[in-house]
């Protein structure tokens, strides 16, 4: 099975709310499941992934900024904080914590929902626990 995990973490890198979807879908596409679950935050940081007009509006809707650097072929990029992007290694870092579970980072489970239960059992420990 191909899936993605798409996930929301706080400015401490812990995991606040995910969920899988196919692999084929954008991740922008993936972000819309999980507008409703947003906590308040002043800012979003995403990767070049969410770089999506619409996704961005919606974002300024809801009262959020974005730190999203544009793609590459964009033909108007949009402007970004380069400094505040530097901190995104931490949303990177639950992806590691998470892939620290063997369990998760070799994929033993096929089914998606065993393995969407791995990663909650995963996450929950990672939240509570300090680095």
């Amino acid at each position: 099975m191909n899936s993605k995990l798409h996930m929301v973490s706080d400015g401490r890198g812990r995991p606040l709310t995910f969920f899988l979807s196919p692999g084929q879908m954008s991740d922008a596409r993936g972000a819309v499941v999980l507008l409703g679950d947003l906590p308040k935050a002043k800012r979003l940081l995403g990767d070049k992934g969410y770089d999506a007009d619409w996704f961005r509006e919606e974002l300024k809707r809801m009262g959020m900024r974005t730190c999203i650097p544009p793609r590459t072929k964009r033909k108007r990029p949009a402007t970004y904080n380069k400094r505040l992007y530097r901190k995104r290694h931490r949303i990177e870092n639950a992806f590691a914590r998470l892939k620290d579970w063997r369990r998760i980072a070799t994929r033993y489970d096929r089914c998606g929902d065993l393995f969407l239960s791995a990663i909650c059992i995963a996450a929950i420990v990672i939240f509570w626990l300090p680095k």
